[in-house]
Order: C-alpha cells, then structure tokens, then sequence
C-alpha cells in the first residue's frame, strides 16, 4: 500500500521489508473494496432477496447460458480475422524496421568508401550483407502473406528484389538507392494503411455483432424481470452490477500498479521524484544502483554520495521547472561500482499533494560518449593522413639540402658566435628530421612484424636500458614488478619497445627529481571484438603494463585530449608519441587507457592480447 513519509506519500519506493529489495509495495485498496469487507457486503444484500431469486433462477440460468453463447460467439467470430490481421501486420512492420536498417548499412558503406582511397572496409561490407541477407529472409516471410490485394503485394515484392539488387553495387545504390527505398517505404506504408481498414472494418463487424447480441441479452432480461418480482430483480441486478464493477476496478488498479512498478524497476534509467523541498521521495532500482546511500526523505543536498554526485542533483534542481528541460551531460563515479559514467540529465514537473516538485531522470550514455570520444579522434587521424604525406614530402627533401648547407658553413667558419648559430640552427633542424620522421610513421602505419613467445619482461627491461640515460640524469629510482611466470606473446617486439620508451620516458619527464617509477607487468583477461547491444565478446588471455609516475598529473581536459595528434604539454614535443603508441597497441588488437589527476601522478595501463589474432 502507499506509505507517508515526512508528510507526503511514496508512490514508489526503494525496496525493502517484506516485498523483498527490488519489489515495490502493491497499491491500496479501493474504498469501496475496504467499505465492503471485501466481499462480504454484496452476500449480504442478497439475503433478504432470496425468495424473489429463488422464483428467478431459473431464468438467470438460462440468461447466462444465451449471454455466454452470444459472448462466445462474437468473440470467436473473429479470432482468426484478428489473428491474421496481427501476424501480416507484424511482418510489415518487420519488413519496414529491415528496409532502414539496410538502409542505413547500405549509407555507411558509401559514406566509408566516399570517405577512404583505395581502402577496403569489411567490417562495412559484413553488416550490409547480413543486413541484406535478415531482409531478403523478411521478405520471403512477406511473399507467404494472403493479402486481399495480391497486386500490391507483388508490386512490393518487385520493387523490394530492385532495391536489393541495388543495394549491392555502390554506384548502383547512389543513383538509385535512394528513390528505390522512398518508393518501397511508401508502398510499405500503403499497405499498413490498408491493412488499418481492414482492422477498422473488422471492429464494425464485431460491434454489429455485440450489439446485436446486447440486444438479444436484454430482452431476455426484460422478460425475466416481467415475470417475476420486479422489486427483487431490480435489486439483484442493481447488487451483481455493483459487485462486478467493484471487482473490475480492483483488478484494473492493482494490473495498473503492478504494471507501473515493473516498469520503473525494468528502466535502466535513474527515475527519481523530488519535492518542493527538494527531498527524495520515490525512486526506482536503477537510482539507488547510482546512489546507494540514498534514502526515501533524504534531503539532496544531504552529503549521501560523491561531491560530483552532489553536484549533479543539485544542478537537476537548481530551478523547478514547468516542461522537461536537460540540464546537461555529467561525469561521476557511481558509488555502485566505483566506475566513472556519463549521465544525460533530464527533470520534468510532478505535482505531488498539490506541490510542484520534479521527476529527475539520468540516463546512462557512457557507451555513447565513449563512441563520440572515439569519432572524434578518428576523423583528427583522418585529416593526418591526409596531409602527412605532402608535409614529409614538402620538408624532407630542403631539411636535407639545409643540413649539407650547415654543414659546410661549420667547416668554413672558426668564430665562435657564427658556430654558435650554427648549434642553434642544426638543432632547429634535429627537431624539423623528428617531426617528419614522426608524421612519416604515423601516417604510414608500418604493418606488424609479430613474433612468437616474444617475453615481456624482457622487453620491459630492454626498453628501461633505453632511457637510462634519462633515469641517471633525474636520478629515477625503478620499482618493478613482473610475475614469477614468465609472459609471453605474439607480438611486434620493435613497435612496442618503441611504445614502452615512449611511456617511460614520458614518465620520467613528468616526475621530480629521485622520484620513484613504477612498471609492472600480469596476466589478464580482456574482452575481443566489439561490443553488441551492450554486450561484449568472448574473453581471451592478455598481458597488462602499467607505467605510473609520480608526477603533477593531469586535467579532465588534458587527459581527455592526450592521444590527439600535435596535441602536447611539452615545449619541444611534437605531439605525436602518444598517437604513435595508440596507434601501434590498437594494431596489436589492444587498448591503453589513462589515469590522472592533479597532483596525484599518471598511471598509463596496456592489455595487450597475446595473440592479436
């Protein structure tokens, strides 16, 4: 039933107590239910009529046979009409969701190979043909339909084998695709239209019959009541009227509640309501997932969960809306699971015991902005690539002729500041060599050249004897920490001691003088391939490093942007180390990912599978 809390009523709240967690607690009783001792009161009634209903029974009998009879037969009049109508109606449907989801494949396979030069994308080409192949099997589910207008549905059948014939050639499908599928759509739609009057014309039909049954129900009734006591059958009636609606209306709200509170509990959103006062007042399962320490009657404002849980709420609460507003995307550690999630913040009015207050709603779109995240680097590579080659092109070939140039001015020359100069000019030129010979590498992914059993230790330990020369100078102490067991992949050895020399002696850079680094290398499991529906693939054995630094750390904005291309901290950084390694850990079918905050040092972690096959 509904409970008070501080004065106001929960119309759902959290789980507890006998319903058990993840239950809400049925709704109250109508009062005419409460008033009737259930159903006593409608017996009751009946007692000082029982002479009249014993003259009647028979009647009643016969009455309710003829009802159900009637009953019966509207409703299995058209059972099969319904039924038919329902399942070519779930086809059409089906048969239109698979024509835009073909759709949509067959306009990333354009937009990539409009996009690329000379660049194959399966993984484009594999979703549109299994789109292709879950639309041609709807389509032939379509084809068995009895649909009454059989030219039509031939005509759609026609159009549908076009388009899929378009869909497969790329040039085909950008002259014609377009056209094909607005016309498909439509006569998809025509169809739905028809299939709608038929619906329409089938409840005209069976509500001829109903009435028609009514009418046949009351004049069995007019009898009953003439031939008997009129007195006593209007009070029978009057009683079993009131009982029936008294029971309907009991079951209708208790489905109703009990339909709300599953679908509260089901939403994999955050569902909260808030009073004027700005105090919780129901929630559903997935808030108190985000917010365990949350309470019915909490104040949020209440230090009941991170500082950027706190400012989150207060945020959704700040104003009392009168329509849905967003407020904005949000970052914070659920307290559930100690991850940082992205949460889309809508609030929309609720008037609760003549108060307006507000229905927050957090939508979780880490995923989304993940992928978002993801896009935008891509297409920054993109841009790369395309103008790497002419900038390499463009400086590599005078960067030489300059370095001869220098050169030869260094053994004409023996004053000291015209030497000077030149010192100041062969560096500029060391730093011109690097960024093309960076740019060079990043936009000309060199392939792998993976060998088996390749140990990581070892690596590690040869990639630490590459920047000794950086740990002597800051006087870096090293704690390592490897497995007893040894590790040991298939990988490109080379790329990745160029991956972990970048990383250490980033790392040393970004530590104080005598302040320790930290390696350490195990054995994981991480998931393989993309992610579907919000699930990942199958789990396959991997190696983790970690390099953490004892350094200032870093900003959400520049953590954010540490793998973007030319995006750097260092004054003589070309920004692209961290590009580069990305680049090379992705290819092994890895990941990296960061941890930083100021003040706090970085931690850089690589799971690398140790086959990227």
């Amino acid at each position: 039933m509904d409970e008070k809390h501080d004065g106001g009523r929960v119309v759902y709240s959290r789980p507890g107590g006998e319903g058990g967690e993840g239950e809400a607690r049925p709704a109250a009783a109508p009062a005419e239910v409460k008033e009737g001792g259930a159903y006593g009161a409608p017996w009751q009634t009946l007692v000082p009529l029982s002479v009249g209903f014993a003259l009647l029974v028979g009647l009643v009998i016969g009455l309710g046979y003829r009802s159900a009879g009637k009953v019966s037969d509207v409703t299995y009049n058209t059972k099969d009409e319904y039924t038919r109508l329902a399942a070519t109606s779930d086809t059409l449907l089906n048969l239109r969701l698979g024509l835009s989801r073909l759709d949509t494949e067959a306009r990333i396979r354009a937009r990539v190979e409009a996009g690329t030069d000379n660049v194959i994308q399966p993984p484009s080409d594999l979703r549109l043909r299994n789109e292709r192949g879950d639309f041609e099997k709807l389509l032939a589910e379509f084809d068995r339909l009895s649909l009454n207008d059989a030219a039509k549905q031939q005509s759609v059948h026609d159009l549908a084998v076009e388009y899929v014939a378009a869909t497969r050639d790329p040039k085909t499908y950008s002259l014609e695709g377009f056209g094909k599928q607005r016309d498909l759509d439509l006569k998809l739609r025509g169809l739905m239209s028809d299939l709608a009057e038929e619906r329409t014309r089938l409840e005209e039909r069976r509500y001829r019959a109903l009435t028609d049954a009514q009418r046949d129900i009351k004049s069995l009734m007019s009898l009953a009541a003439f031939t008997g006591l009129v007195v006593a059958a209007a009070a029978i009636f009057e009683v079993w009227r009131r009982f029936r609606q008294m029971r309907r209306g009991y079951r209708e709200l208790h489905r109703e509640r009990q339909f709300s509170t599953q679908m509260l509990k089901g939403l994999p959103s955050a569902v909260a309501a808030v009073d004027r006062r700005d105090r919780l007042r129901s929630a559903n399962a997935a808030f108190f997932q985000v917010f365990p320490g949350a309470t019915i009657g909490v104040s949020i404002h209440d230090k009941f969960t991170t500082p950027e849980g706190l400012k989150l709420l207060a945020a959704a609460t700040s104003a009392h809306v009168r329509r849905t507003a967003y407020h904005g995307r949000f970052r914070m550690s659920a307290d559930g699971d100690g991850k940082e999630h992205a949460f889309d913040v809508y609030s929309s009015p609720l008037e609760m015991e003549g108060e307006l207050g507000q229905l927050l709603t957090l939508v979780d779109v880490t995923e989304a902005a993940e992928a978002e995240q993801e896009l935008r680097r891509s297409e920054s590579l993109a841009a790369v690539g395309q103008a790497a080659a002419q900038v390499a092109h463009e400086i590599k070939n005078p960067l030489g002729s300059i370095r001869l140039g220098v050169a030869m001015l260094r053994d004409m020359t023996r004053d000291r500041e015209a030497i000077t100069t030149i010192d100041l000019v062969e560096r500029g030129i060391e730093h011109l060599s690097k960024l093309t010979l960076d740019v060079t590498q990043f936009s000309r992914r060199r392939q792998l050249n993976l060998h088996d059993g390749v140990d990581l230790a070892e690596l590690l330990n040869e990639s630490l004897d590459l920047v000794a020369d950086k740990l002597r100078e800051k006087r870096t102490p090293v704690e390592r920490r490897f497995p007893e067991q040894p590790v040991r992949g298939r990988w490109d050895e080379d790329q990745l001691r160029q991956v972990f020399v970048n990383l250490l002696a980033n790392a040393v850079d970004a530590g104080p003088a005598e302040s320790p680094l930290s390696v350490s290398a195990e054995r994981v499991t991480m998931p393989s391939g993309e992610r579907h529906n919000g699930e990942g693939g199958r789990q396959v054995q991997a190696a983790r490093v970690s390099i953490t630094d004892r350094g200032q750390g870093m900003d959400e904005r520049t953590r954010a942007r540490i793998f973007e291309p030319f995006f750097t901290t260092k004054k003589k950084g070309t920004g692209l180390g961290l590009a580069i390694a990305k680049q090379i850990v992705e290819q092994h079918g890895g990941r990296i990912n960061v941890e930083s905050a100021p003040g706090q040092g970085t931690r850089f972690t690589l799971d690398l599978p140790l086959s990227p096959e």
